[in-house]
């Protein structure tokens, strides 16, 4: 008698009979072995950075795995003693961070204001904040240079973290206003009998229940503008400018300087990495908000 899981196997078509076989133990070391392979590019930078200019030019980074004595962290020494490199990575953290927090604070405000207060033309500020994001940042590089020369902020850290700000707030807004729209309106009623006003809804209530889409929106922020060089090229000062233009001008002399090029580019990667791991939950939570009514 043919029973019901043969029935089910009979109409499945030729690939859903493949991911089958495919599903288990052989996924997953399928999956694994994508994921090696896709760090094989780190794992050469990182250990290209342990290696000498000597041993670099002489072989390949793969050639460690017979000669592990080539590994040294003089590299890093050498770095961190470069006041170039160095004060880069000042710049980048002096951009970033007042960059990150100004986006995450002023875009859970106005979310806030969008999703939960009335005001004349609301829906309308919404919809131009939302046309905000199709304006590609070339667009605004010519007459903005010529607006921070005239109020002189032009190739200063201020400058620079004003226009990631003002590029960051229409993604940030959109994000936190559909998430803050989901709150359950009773909680924010209850809260208000209570005798609270909007800052303290605010505070108490909106701000710990959207922590999950605010990590997220941080990460992001973070990860854009620290791995930003079209904007830090332009806007930043060229005395002192961050870690990715910093790298940019040391390329020129890529033949003399590979020694302070891999560690380098190792430590602009790590810094945004170890970002990202601190708030992985709060990351995954925010990015499937919604996604399971």
């Amino acid at each position: 008698m043919t029973t019901q899981t043969e029935i089910v196997k009979g109409k499945q078509s030729l690939g859903g009979r493949i991911a089958s076989a495919l599903g288990g133990t052989a996924l997953r070391v399928f999956l694994v072995l994508v994921g090696l392979f896709w760090l094989v590019p780190t794992i050469g930078l990182l250990i290209g950075s342990l290696r000498t200019s000597a041993d670099m030019s002489e072989s390949g980074w793969w050639k460690v795995f017979g000669a592990p004595s080539q590994m040294t962290l003089d590299n890093y020494s050498n770095l961190l003693k470069d006041e170039t490199i160095t004060d880069s990575i000042l710049s980048s953290v002096m951009i970033t961070v007042p960059a990150t927090l100004l986006v995450v604070v002023l875009g859970s405000l106005a979310g806030y204001a969008f999703a939960w207060m009335d005001f004349p033309g609301r829906d309308w500020w919404f919809i131009g904040v939302v046309g905000l994001l199709v304006v590609p940042v070339q667009v605004a590089l010519l007459p903005v240079s010529e607006l921070f020369g005239e109020i002189g902020i032009f190739e200063t850290t201020v400058g620079v973290v004003l226009f990631h700000v003002a590029f960051g707030l229409p993604f940030a807004i959109f994000l936190l206003r559909n998430f803050f729209a989901e709150i359950p309106r009773e909680l924010l009623e209850a809260a208000r009998l209570d005798g609270a006003g909007e800052l303290r809804l605010f505070l108490r209530v909106v701000m710990p229940l959207g922590t999950p889409a605010i990590a997220s929106l941080g990460i992001f922020q973070f990860l854009w503008v620290w791995n930003d060089m079209l904007i830090a090229l332009i806007f930043a000062d060229s005395e002192s400018p961050p870690i990715t233009v910093a790298l940019q001008q040391q390329v020129r002399f890529f033949g003399d300087n590979v020694h302070i090029l891999a560690p380098g580019a190792f430590i602009s990667m790590v810094i945004p990495l170890a970002v990202f791991f601190a708030f992985q939950r709060q990351f995954v939570s925010g990015v499937m908000a919604g996604a399971v009514k």
